[in-house]
């Protein structure tokens, strides 16, 4: 893998932790330049940039942005392209969410998640595939969705509007961008060992809940890093307005018996 993103850029938001940060490693290891998007966790960006800078040479910008903000976020994109000298790629990672029944859900929390989970990765993807479009030669995304865009899972309304809308938002994107030679694609993670879910459930719980699933376990973000990755890269340059499910098998009829094949 080392040296096959070489002299590239990507800009990843939600890159301090989780999905986002595994995929700033990954893509660093592949050997592009990173510039690295977080709000809330300095200390968790500072020391991934450090990590990278050491273990793979490579540079890399922490931008603390508020994605939800248009303007920070056409400003991040032009940083990118002045600090690091041009920009290639961009992954879609940052996200919020609560979990609350839509009928007494706090409306400011549901105009958060679609602010932050659904506006900004457009915001996103909008400055970054301008900027790629200026320069002419190509280049890639990769929106990090959710199953959540097809399943109406229960007390997750907000979050799965905003998934949903993501979808559709990288496949128009994925054919405006085809004269352009811009790929767009999706990728549906599975339910995903990050710190994100121990906003909701405590480690204990989660471990018994994962049994359920139909691989018998969580993903780990390096696995779903390597998605990412492979979406971006030469590998799958025939690839664009598709999804890449990631899922351990969600969408198969799992009510079955595990490792029985039986209903």
């Amino acid at each position: 893998m080392a040296g096959l993103l070489a002299g590239k850029v990507a800009l990843i938001t939600g890159a301090s932790s989780g999905i986002g940060r595994a995929t700033a490693v990954n893509l660093a290891e592949a050997g592009a330049d990173i510039a690295l998007n977080y709000y809330s966790g300095k200390a968790a960006a500072e020391t991934t940039a450090e990590h990278i800078r050491k273990q793979f040479d490579r540079r890399v910008i922490p931008f603390r942005v508020d994605v939800s903000d248009h303007a920070a976020v056409e400003q991040m994109a032009d940083d990118t392209i002045s600090q690091l000298g041009r920009l290639d790629y961009f992954v879609s990672s940052a996200v919020y969410s609560d979990r609350e029944p839509f009928l007494t859900a706090n409306l400011d929390g549901f105009r958060k998640t679609l602010d932050v989970s659904l506006l900004g990765a457009l915001y996103g993807l909008r400055a970054c595939c301008n900027r790629m479009v200026k320069q002419g030669q190509g280049g890639a995304a990769v929106i990090v969705s959710s199953p959540h865009g097809q399943i109406a899972f229960p007390n997750c309304m907000a979050y799965n509007i905003a998934k949903a809308g993501l979808d559709m938002m990288a496949k128009t994107a994925a054919a405006e961008l085809l004269p352009h030679d811009i790929r767009v694609n999706i990728l549906y993670p599975g339910w995903t060992d990050t710190p994100g879910e121990r906003k909701f459930m405590d480690d204990a719980s989660i471990q018994e809940a994962a049994k359920g699933l139909p691989m018998g376990r969580l993903a780990t973000s390096e696995e779903i890093a390597a998605g990412v990755r492979f979406l971006l890269g030469p590998e799958s340059a025939y690839m664009t307005g598709s999804i890449l499910h990631l899922d351990g098998g969600l969408f198969l009829p799992w009510w079955s018996k595990r490792g029985t094949g039986e209903f």
